[in-house]
This record gives structure tokens, C-alpha cells and sequence, in this order.
């Protein structure tokens, strides 16, 4: 695990106050020098690493963590999308604040955004898919109903799905040459 101090703490010291379905749980970091590249900011890929830990926080916070485990249920990141604002510097402190974004067919959304005195340095947006340890995928309705939300009542914005869409490679059935135009 890339960030194993980071997520031990997540499970060792957790918050306690319960988060409802679509608040907005909010993690406190600092930038480390394991985090800076040779441009002396955070680098591009620690974002994406650093938001799995915040997830956990918000699985946690959400109360279902248990539940999952109890099912065989564990989350993947199915795709994603990141937009950088302004870099992060080493020992600066910021937090990232995490969201449900919407469930769609197999796939939960959800927003998160690195955060520094209220202002917006970076949004990223992850599709997340559950799967069984069993095989296949968790069922969409039941994770819906874990979550604390009626199925088929809180859709991602179109724009989302539609870059999902956009972006997506063919699934593991088939084959995905590497052609270049």
C-alpha cells in the first residue's frame, strides 16, 4: 500500500461523528516530501493516491464499511478525472472534501476536492465499481440502499456520465488493441 501510514490513521484514530448520504466529509493533510516531485509540488499521481485515503474516510464516516466487508463487497475506481487549479507545496496544509456525486448502472460517483483556506486547488471525479469477492459485481440497488439512498433517486450530472462514456475502454471481454491513428 503506497500510503500506509496515512490510511492506518483513517482506522486507528477514527472520527466518530456519523456522516448522512450526501454530506460532505472532510479529511485534513499535509503535503510531505514523499508526496513533492522534482518540481518541489505535490505530484500529479499523489492526488489520486491520497483521495483513495479520503474514500476510506468517507466509507467510514457513512457507517457502511462493516457492511461491506460482511458481504464480500470492495470498491474499484472504474475510471477518473482530475483538473489541477494551483500546486500544492511542500508542509502546506489542505483538506480534501469528499461527496456522493450520483449512482448510475453499476457505478457510484463520487467528487472530491483538495481544498486550501476554502479555495479549490483540484476537483477530481472517480467512478467507483463494487465487486464480490464471490465474482462479479455487487448488486447497484443494494449498495444504493446501504448507502441510505431510494435506487434510481440521485443520478450523476450528464455531463459526468458522458465523459464516462467518452473515455471508457471496452470491457475485459473484449479485445483493446493498441492502434495508434
Amino acid at each position: 500500500m503506497n500510503l500506509i501510514w496515512r490510511t492506518l490513521l483513517v482506522f486507528l484514530f477514527p472520527r466518530t461523528d456519523p456522516a448522512e448520504p450526501l454530506d460532505v466529509v472532510s479529511k485534513r493533510f499535509r503535503v510531505l516530501p514523499t508526496d513533492i516531485d522534482l518540481y518541489r509540488h505535490m505530484n500529479n499521481g499523489r492526488y489520486m493516491s491520497i483521495a483513495d485515503v479520503a474514500r476510506v474516510e468517507l466509507i467510514r464516516r457513512r457507517g457502511i464499511w462493516t457492511e461491506l466487508k460482511a458481504h464480500g463487497w470492495y470498491p474499484i475506481v472504474a475510471g477518473s478525472t482530475i483538473n489541477y487549479r494551483k500546486s500544492l507545496d511542500l508542509w502546506q496544509k489542505y483538506e480534501i472534501q469528499t461527496r456522493l456525486a450520483g449512482v448510475d448502472g453499476s457505478d457510484i460517483y463520487v467528487e472530491q476536492r483538495f481544498v486550501v483556506r476554502g479555495e479549490i486547488y483540484a476537483r477530481f471525479f472517480v467512478r467507483i465499481r463494487f465487486l464480490a469477492r464471490s465474482g462479479g459485481r455487487a448488486p447497484i440497488d443494494e449498495l444504493s440502499t446501504l448507502w441510505g439512498i431510494e435506487p434510481g433517486s440521485f443520478t450523476p450530472p450528464a455531463w459526468l456520465t458522458d465523459l464516462t462514456k467518452e473515455s471508457a475502454l471496452p470491457s475485459t471481454r473484449e479485445p483493446a488493441p493498441s492502434e495508434w491513428d
